[in-house]
């Protein structure tokens, strides 16, 4: 007697049910990989942090040759981070470089649709990214920032010029520099996911840290030192002054505004991001 084949089962397609076997955590696993076994990855952490170290360095060094000449409120204002704030207007853009190819490269080589093809939740694959990116440069962001903050203290003292990380302010200023170059490398994140355009997207985050706050000091009147005080750059830098300066935000207001400025590009890029093709 010849037994009955059972009907074959048909196949799992995508759609629901193949979404529901593509776990977050695989694809944060996916992210790391990434993120790690890239060449760029590497180099480009070590170029910011060569930069923002050797820079506070000689920002130190200069301030300690030229402290007896600067003005009387020139000196009242300084303070012991000030050669870390100085440098991380040089280095900052390389942080945010990193965040720009981590999305603009995989754009180059097409990369994004085997991307997209294995992980169809668009919204998984950007925050994925964004989780692992953002961990990343906090954890290296912390160690250079503590780095700038010993090497620049060194230099200072020559001058009887450093501070300690006891003094008021200076633990939340030196700890704010990791948070704050996590959240450039979020916003650059952001913005290259915008353009899909590598050059492009490292250009718009040199105008948007760099070039912005040079323009905002030359804006005239109240009204101008307002408008300055908001710019991205000059807010996020609030977070580096252990005391609060007159032509600043409160340091937690303007991390916190810049934070905002962080979530509402990636708000846009996600919006964009799920309505275009690959």
């Amino acid at each position: 007697m010849a037994a009955l084949a059972e009907p074959a089962q048909p196949a799992p397609t995508g759609g629901a049910r193949g979404d529901r076997r593509v776990r977050f955590g695989h694809v944060l696993a996916a992210e790391w990989t990434k993120i790690r076994t890239v060449k760029s990855t590497f180099w480009t952490l070590l170029a910011g942090a060569v930069v923002l170290i050797g820079f506070s360095a000689l920002w130190a060094l200069a301030f300690g040759a030229s402290f007896d000449d600067m003005s009387e409120h020139d000196r009242a204002t300084f303070t012991p981070m000030l050669p870390t704030q100085v440098a991380f207007y040089f280095g900052m853009v390389i942080f945010g470089a990193l965040g720009v190819l981590v999305i603009t490269s995989e754009h180059a080589t097409g990369m994004i649709r085997t991307a997209l093809t294995a992980v169809p939740r668009r919204a998984h694959y950007l925050a994925a990214k964004t989780a692992v990116l953002g961990a990343v440069v906090l954890l290296v962001g912390l160690a250079v920032s503590f780095a700038c903050f010993f090497v620049s203290q060194a230099v200072l003292a020559a001058n009887d010029l450093d501070g300690s990380l006891g003094d008021p302010g200076m633990l939340r200023s030196v700890a704010g520099g990791g948070l704050y170059l996590a959240l450039i490398a979020v916003l650059a994140l952001g913005v290259g996911t915008l353009l899909r355009h590598t050059a492009g997207s490292i250009v718009a985050m040199f105008v948007l840290l760099f070039v912005l706050g040079i323009v905002g000091g030359f804006l005239p009147g109240a009204w101008g030192e307002q408008v300055n005080k908001v710019l991205p750059s000059n807010a996020g830098n609030a977070i580096l002054s252990p005391v609060r300066q007159s032509d600043q935000l409160a340091p937690w207001t303007g991390l916190g505004l810049f934070a905002l400025y962080t979530l509402v590009t990636l708000a846009a890029a996600l919006a964009l991001f799920e309505r275009r093709d690959a």
